[in-house]
């Protein structure tokens, strides 16, 4: 049967193709589409089995294109789904925190079901508010002591900008060039502190707050100065504070036993938090602690980072700040409890590593962490040791090290 155009003229009857992709509901904007095409003019025309076989290979590859479109979809589906979920159970929880929780902290905050939702994860809302219950302010610092901190650093560096001498005998047992050098070191570190999020760095909107808690600690704390890493610590609690609370939870955070050893870089007393976490290594992970003596990795060359910086510099944020939430729950013992996570959930990986690749691994983990399969590998991890905890672990060993010093042998446990 004979086709007519518009104009009257005969024309060629629809071809096999076009009646094709008449019936199909979907093609992908692909250049596998292409199989379809007649050859040139040129060229020999298909032979009938070669195009019912590029129509079928057509067909087939339509169908895979929808399957793919379709299983992405449904993928989008769930994570929009697990996404309001998420949602919904912060916002129950910001709820049962401001509403049960908070307004009877003295009473519940050691209560099971608050340490159940502690392990959860604090709500971003009331974040704040807990860790600044929970570090507590023993050292008694006010809003007008940060002030007043905060003056004298700001003269500070306007005398060492000038080249003034008027600060000499202020703080007269801390050396001028050793607190230029610590001011020095503040303006460096705050340049490298979260540069993904571009809002500490110079000209950010959180770089001033940055600048005047640490400027202020230095001068609260010239014993200590500013020591590296201390940027991370406070840049996370800015994130969650106002200004003056964070500069008090920053100063008690820095005031506790494990932080205090570790940035006044009390050697003895470092070595006795490393010989404690490898007590609970060798009990947890037997099997890598063996691998890690055999390659003589010690825990010096990952720890310390971790513990300096509690893990906002190792971590994603969110995940970090979830071990923050636990840490300001359990105190020190947690940092070391997440160390030996990190080691649980890497520990296939690591058994088979030299030296040098685990030292890699372990001083810069990988950017994208499953968390909750994070937080299952620290919940395994049992912080006790024939029958003795953590803090009574770190006592003996304390023990033993002053014994030490006084030249006596250490008893054995």
């Amino acid at each position: 049967m004979e086709y007519e155009d518009k104009a009257g003229r005969p024309s060629k009857p629809p071809s096999p193709k076009q009646n094709v992709r008449k019936n199909l509901d979907f093609e992908p904007l692909s250049t596998t589409a292409l199989i379809l095409e007649d050859r040139p003019a040129n060229l020999p025309a298909k032979p009938a089995d070669e195009a019912q076989k590029h129509r079928q290979q057509y067909e087939e590859m339509v169908v895979q294109a929808k399957k793919r479109e379709l299983k992405e979809a449904q993928r989008r589906k769930r994570q929009l789904e697990e996404r309001c979920r998420l949602e919904e159970s912060i916002g129950n929880a910001a709820l049962t925190w401001n509403n049960e929780i908070l307004p009877n902290w003295e009473t519940m905050w050691c209560s099971r079901k608050v340490r159940d939702l502690w392990w959860q994860g604090i709500p971003p809302s009331v974040r704040g508010k807990v860790w600044s219950l929970a570090i507590g302010n023993e050292l008694n610092i006010t809003h007008e002591l940060f002030d007043i901190c905060l003056a004298r650093a700001k003269e500070r560096w306007r005398s060492l900008s000038t080249g003034g001498s008027e600060l000499e005998n202020e703080d007269a047992s801390f050396p001028a060039a050793d607190r230029e050098a610590s001011l020095e070191l503040i303006k460096l570190d705050i340049s490298r502190t979260f540069p993904n999020l571009c809002i500490f760095q110079q000209g950010g909107p959180y770089h001033d707050m940055l600048h005047s808690i640490l400027g202020a600690y230095t001068c609260y704390r010239p014993d200590v100065g500013y020591v590296q890493g201390m940027s991370f610590i406070a840049a996370v609690l800015i994130l969650n504070l106002d200004t003056e609370d964070a500069f008090i939870a920053f100063s008690n955070l820095l005031n506790k036993p494990c932080q205090m050893a570790f940035f006044r870089v009390d050697h003895g007393l470092m070595l006795t938090y490393f010989a404690a976490f490898e007590v609970f290594f060798e009990e947890n992970l037997p099997k890598l602690f063996a691998h890690f003596k055999k390659n003589n990795l010690t825990p010096d060359i990952y720890l310390i980072d971790w513990i300096f910086t509690l893990y906002s510099k190792s971590l994603p944020l969110d995940l970090a700040c979830r071990i923050w939430d636990v840490f300001c729950r359990d105190g020190e013992e947690f940092l070391f409890r997440t160390a030996l996570g990190v080691l649980k959930l890497f520990e296939d990986i690591l058994t088979k590593m030299d030296f040098i690749h685990m030292a890699q691994l372990l001083t810069r983990l990988p950017d994208h962490l499953p968390a909750e399969e994070f937080f299952a590998c620290i919940a395994t991890i049992q912080m006790q040791s024939r029958n003795k905890k953590w803090a009574q672990v770190l006592a003996a060993l304390q023990k033993d090290s002053r014994e030490t010093e006084k030249g006596s042998p250490p008893p054995r446990h």
